[in-house]
């Protein structure tokens, strides 16, 4: 067995691979991530995935960031896994390694799986802004979003079957909860790709536009979102979350909790002075 073949030297080797593959601009507090290797339709190579995990952990962190865009370049926003990767690394890792397929598990964990924690865990919101193609855990990474806006464009891919794969990385939890048992095993099993004004009627995503425009889009989405009280929004997003996997009981107890506790910032306190001058007349 190779002795370069394991999770921390393939991690290793995609950090020190040349090429960015993550591109980041700034636009005031909100921040625009572009994955960005089109020829190969952003494929989730393991640079790509490694750069993409570390820049989104440093953003979560940086307070001078309030909201976070995710998009793809070159007309696409992602291929999802790097099929050529997976008979080339992954196929080797798991048959060779000495942990087995534990090597894939911490990759998929660490890796893929750690993108969506960082997006789901964290209180900012994030927006994504598809177009052309969203596959497989690029398409996961999309669903983990809190607003999903589409080009006329995009297409949504399902098709983890046709390469003998389950749907990974939440997307079983995702679809199931969007549109029940019943059509996202009807998803898994086509395994074809869902048109934009399809994925919007079946809620999957919040709005389609005119392609081209989905970024312009996605970021007025996260300004409105930052319009509002920011403490409300910070606790607002692991509520809804939270809300998804409880009792309508344990939900009422949550937001029990979390309601006093916004009547203490004084941004309620501002908007309740303001409505009321308003009401007044002064």
């Amino acid at each position: 067995m190779s002795e370069n073949l394991s999770y921390e030297q393939i991690v290793r080797d995609a950090r020190q691979s040349a090429g960015s593959f993550v591109r980041v601009e700034r636009d005031g507090d909100i921040a625009l991530v572009t994955l960005s290797d089109p020829p190969t339709l952003n494929a989730l190579s393991a640079p790509l995935t490694v750069q993409l995990r570390a820049t989104l952990d440093a953003l979560i962190v940086d307070s001078s960031v309030r909201a976070v865009v995710l998009t793809g370049a070159g007309g696409a926003f992602s291929a999802g896994g790097d099929v050529r990767a997976m008979a080339a690394t992954a196929h080797p890792l798991v048959d060779e390694s000495d942990e087995g397929a534990v090597a894939m598990w911490r990759w998929i964990r660490q890796q893929f799986t750690g993108v969506v924690r960082t997006i789901v865990e964290s209180e900012k919101p994030f927006v994504a802004a598809i177009a052309g193609a969203a596959a497989g855990v690029g398409l996961a990474f999309a669903m983990a979003c809190d607003l999903v806006v589409a080009a006329t464009d995009a297409r949504l891919l399902t098709a983890f079957g046709r390469i003998g794969l389950v749907p990974e990385v939440g997307l079983s939890w995702l679809l199931t909860h969007r549109v029940g048992h019943h059509k996202a095993f009807e998803l898994y099993v086509r395994g074809e790709a869902i048109e934009a004004r399809e994925a919007e009627r079946l809620g999957l995503v919040n709005e389609v536009v005119t392609a081209g425009q989905e970024v312009a889009r996605a970021k007025e989405w996260a300004r409105r979102a930052l319009l509002l009280s920011p403490p409300a929004l910070a606790m607002t997003k692991p509520l809804l979350r939270a809300a998804a996997n409880v009792s309508f009981q344990d939900s009422l107890v949550l937001e029990e909790f979390a309601e006093p506790m916004c009547f203490t910032t004084s941004a309620h306190r501002d908007a309740v002075r303001s409505f009321l001058a308003r009401a007044s007349g002064r």
